[in-house]
């Protein structure tokens, strides 16, 4: 793979922690802010719409410069929103320092998946995907336990200045190693762009990446109370515990990306309801302190194995003109399941049924998106798809 691939895997770190970090400081973030905990899930909530609203919004202004540029100018965005999440004196200052970070983050996932994407042959495209997503499962491993740690011995505003640095070192990694693509000065026509993401199959696919996505959200938000509260874990062990959803991610990652290139629908598919199952079980061992750790990293595996065929069905349906904009509304549409993963966990825990339903309300929520992906693949069945990137996916079913 070509080492440009790990630059964007740099990018996509820094990112990712600014996206996952949150949930291991939520408990300190609330006392000190003084709001509830459901209140400070909404800083999840919010960055997810604002990663949901800048990806269209900023592909579409930067449409017209090099991807590389857009890259670099995404990476200084986050670098200052994560020093404003630092010196954020209240909770509205924070929430807004949150959604100035997050609209980096849907156009330089998009572009970058374009990017990596451009960089391999056909055969390895799903794989490049992932590489590039690697980024995020490290951020988990990596980081957000990191995080977590920082926020407990040195305050929650340390972990965010930690981030801010993090932004600049990929910064420095993306000048140095990133090509210019070589469709950098050819941008499609706006209308031809806008008639990608109008493509039937375009809009299933987005749709079930919101959907199915969105029941990690439910859970992942609310991951330290469901910890401290429900399995009975003190806080000093959720940074180590986050270290196994990372894990899993890591995992994950690699499995999807590679199930994605060999059999795109069954990897598709097969991933949806194994994070459902996932998510469903997860409700009988709340109180089992070591089943509930053993689930954290099933759950991370589970998550990121959806990835990359989640991305890949857009990308594959949306080939040539838009596949940009495609892509990074793909990445909005995780966000927005995101978004909605956290507010309707925050529902469940304030409305009831409470904090021990989260999971298998996760898990319902995944199915729907499983029943997306069921009904686009239904409506494919027969046809040849419009798209080179991987081979046709119903004779591979078949």
């Amino acid at each position: 793979m070509p080492v440009a691939l790990y630059a964007l895997t740099a990018g996509s770190f820094g990112i990712g922690c600014a996206e996952f970090v949150i949930m291991g400081l939520l408990l300190q973030v609330a006392a000190d802010l003084q709001v509830s905990i459901a209140a400070a899930g909404l800083l999840v909530t919010g960055y997810a719409l604002g990663v949901t609203a800048g990806a269209p919004v900023l592909t579409l202004l930067s449409r017209r410069m090099p991807r590389k540029a857009v890259l670099l100018a995404l990476m200084a965005i986050y670098t200052v929103g994560n020093a404003a999440c630092a010196l954020a004196p209240d909770y509205a200052t924070l929430m807004a320092a949150r959604v100035l970070t997050s609209l980096t983050h849907g156009t330089f996932f998009g572009v970058g998946a374009v990017v990596a994407t451009g960089l391999v042959p056909a055969d390895r495209k799903a794989s490049a995907i992932s590489i590039m997503f690697s980024g995020l499962t490290l951020a988990t491993l990596l980081g957000m336990p990191a995080g977590a740690w920082l926020g407990l011995h040195f305050g929650w505003r340390s972990t965010f200045w930690a981030m801010g640095l993090v932004g600049v070192v990929s910064l420095l990694v993306i000048a140095a190693l990133v090509p210019r693509s070589r469709n950098d000065d050819a941008p499609a026509a706006l209308r031809e762009e806008l008639a990608t993401i109008a493509r039937p199959q375009v809009l299933l696919g987005l749709l079930m990446t919101m959907a199915g996505f969105a029941g990690v959200f439910v859970v992942i938000t609310y991951i330290q109370p469901l910890l401290t509260r429900m399995a009975g874990f003190g806080e000093a062990a959720v940074s180590p515990i986050l270290l196994l959803f990372g894990g899993g991610m890591v995992v994950g990652n690699l499995i999807g990306g590679r199930w994605a290139d060999r059999r795109p629908t069954p990897a598709l598919l097969g991933s949806l309801l194994v994070l459902a199952v996932v998510l469903g079980a997860m409700s009988l061992v709340l109180h089992n302190p070591v089943a509930m750790a053993a689930f954290v990293g099933l759950l991370g595996i589970a998550a990121f194995a959806t990835v990359s065929p989640l991305q890949l069905r857009v990308l594959r349906f949306a080939e040539g003109a838009g596949q940009n904009l495609a892509s990074s509304f793909n990445i909005a549409a995780f966000n927005l399941g995101n978004a909605a993963g956290a507010w309707i966990g925050g529902l469940v825990i304030e409305h009831g049924p409470g904090l021990g339903a989260v999971p298998w309300i996760a898990s319902l929520v995944t199915l729907a998106g499983l029943a997306v992906a069921l009904w686009s693949v239904r409506l494919e069945s027969g046809r040849e798809p419009p798209a080179r990137l991987v081979t046709c996916a119903s004779e591979q079913a078949r």
